[in-house]
């Protein structure tokens, strides 16, 4: 375990505003708003704000406010965060996110879950966190070989947890984390007393009969699954795929590393007009800058490669096909996610929900768009398993 912190040499900061200052815009398009894509009018605006007023000093010193670390585990380095409750009855916690997401969606939460009693909670909720990057991403190492796929990442958490001295804890995410979360459930049962996900991919049986008496609100989530194949997941084709090629351009460019994630901040959000509707701009350009400083638009994207075949196995499971979880499932749904659960679905392979939470507001970056809602959930889904 190696003490880390965010460091980022300024030559790093100068270059990317120069970058963003010497942008080859393509040429405008029909102004139909988002349908085409992130509009110019709204990237130049956002470029430019990143460029002469984001202020990643004062996001490195928040980062910073939190005891970081790096540790081997399997060939690639870890980063994660490690954030102890002062509470001494505190429940071990760890949280995964996905993609384009990072450790910087969970900033908001660290505090309300770690120390309660200061946020004017109650401190028999109070949580140890740990919070890691995905191999790949942010502050973790570049895997050089094949084969980082969702079990080998939650066999990596479940070393990771049994390293901090963690036996018994509680698993959280959403996005690839929610996939991670509960595999990491089926790799270390025994350790896991529970996971709680914000985002839960269900996919209808293939007998049709099975879809006869869904009622109207579960057809249109399966409608949105279908608009999510169609239009929505040409980004994760793209990666699943040609992860490499991508990998040039977004490298090599800010706007377009910004235009690549900012997009999913808008389709992925409770938002209207803008991200900024939903998301704090200033935390949105932070996960975007952690992406750029690292350089890794291209190893994050592996990530759909190597779950490729995983993904084809879900999309085609049925009843039976899978063997049942039965580790306590928490859901919490959020209506503006990428697509919405059907909750007969679900409980075909999870075989122990015990909470299931429908939200009024919100989407798929719920731990920065509905904060505290979030935090509750956990609190009440993880009571039942505290001594």
């Amino acid at each position: 375990m190696r003490p880390f912190r965010v460091e980022v040499p300024q030559e790093d900061l100068d270059d990317l505003r120069r970058r963003i200052a010497d942008t080859r815009w393509p040429a405008e398009t029909l102004d139909e708003g988002w349908s085409r894509g992130v509009p110019p009018g709204y990237l130049r605006e956002l470029a430019e704000y990143w460029r002469t007023d984001y202020d990643w000093r004062a996001a490195e010193a928040r980062m910073n406010r939190f005891p970081q670390f790096v540790t081997d585990i399997d060939g690639v380095d870890v980063h994660f965060l490690h954030v102890r409750s002062p509470e001494p009855e505190a429940l071990p916690l760890l949280l995964t996110h996905g993609w384009p997401g990072s450790f910087v969606e969970f900033l908001d939460l660290v505090g309300p879950l770690t120390d309660p009693r200061a946020h004017g909670g109650d401190p028999k909720d109070a949580f140890h966190l740990v919070v890691p990057s995905l191999p790949g991403y942010g502050f973790s190492g570049k895997p050089r070989e094949a084969g980082w796929d969702t079990t080998r990442i939650a066999e990596a958490w479940a070393e990771l947890m049994r390293r901090l001295g963690y036996d018994r804890y509680v698993a959280q995410g959403g996005d690839a984390g929610s996939v991670i979360s509960l595999e990491l459930a089926r790799v270390a049962p025994e350790h896991v007393a529970g996971v709680h996900v914000n985002m839960l991919m269900t996919f209808p049986p293939r007998d049709p009969a099975a879809l006869a008496d869904l009622s109207g609100t579960d057809q249109d989530r399966l409608a949105r699954l279908a608009r999510f194949d169609t239009e929505l997941s040409g980004y994760m084709k793209l990666q699943a795929t040609r992860p490499q090629t991508v990998s040039y351009g977004l490298t090599d460019s800010p706007v377009g590393q910004l235009a690549w994630i900012v997009e999913k901040f808008w389709e992925w959000t409770d938002s209207d007009k803008a991200p900024e509707d939903a998301v704090d701009r200033d935390l949105m350009l932070t996960n975007v800058t952690l992406y750029w400083l690292t350089a890794t638009a291209g190893s994050s994207a592996q990530f759909y490669y190597e779950g490729a075949e995983q993904m084809r196995r879900l999309a085609s499971a049925d009843t039976g096909d899978l063997p049942p979880l039965r580790t306590p499932v928490g859901v919490a749904v959020f209506p503006h996610d990428i697509f919405l659960p059907i909750r007969r679905f679900a409980e075909r392979d999870l075989a122990n929900i015990t909470r299931w939470t429908e939200f009024d507001r919100g989407g798929h970056f719920a731990a920065m768009e509905q904060p505290e809602p979030l935090a509750d959930d956990i609190r009440a889904f993880c009571r039942a398993f505290r001594r």
